[in-house]
């Protein structure tokens, strides 16, 4: 796995769809519900017309996390839901798949103990579904 300031990610040997499909049921084993999902890729082509690689924006919610973040601070809502993402990548049948890193997102928030034991929680999950994916992935291609 990768981290970078804000996010972590891996890179896998699947073709996009599955990557997708994958990055949906790892983060509903880990108590994630896809609240949206946005197909940047279909977005460019009917706003701009513009062709663009297959990428999706998903927009990852773990209800008593979320719930816990905004019963103590209100306004973080502003920073839910946790953004996942699923690209092609440059090699041919290998895919992206990213998340941003609770912890960095959270820590504009402040000095509040209660969000920063949600997004290290929330940091946790994430980053055992990207691990759930990579391993499976490496096991198939072994």
């Amino acid at each position: 796995m990768r981290d970078t300031r804000y996010g972590m990610g891996i890179e896998v040997a699947l073709p996009y769809e599955v990557a997708l499909e994958r990055t949906v049921e790892a983060l509903k084993d880990e108590g994630f519900g896809v609240l949206t999902t946005i197909d940047v890729t279909q977005t460019l082509k009917q706003k701009l017309d513009q062709d663009f690689r297959k990428y999706t924006i998903l927009g990852a919610c773990n209800p008593p996390l979320a719930h816990r973040a905004i019963e103590s601070e209100l306004e973080v809502g502003l920073l839910l839901p946790c953004n996942v993402i699923v690209y092609e990548s440059d090699s041919p049948d290998r895919s992206v798949i990213a998340a941003l890193a609770p912890i960095a997102a959270f820590g504009i928030v402040g000095d509040n103990p209660e969000i920063a034991d949600v997004a290290r929680e929330a940091d946790q999950r994430l980053r055992r579904a990207l691990t759930t994916i990579e391993a499976a992935d490496q096991k198939e291609t072994a």
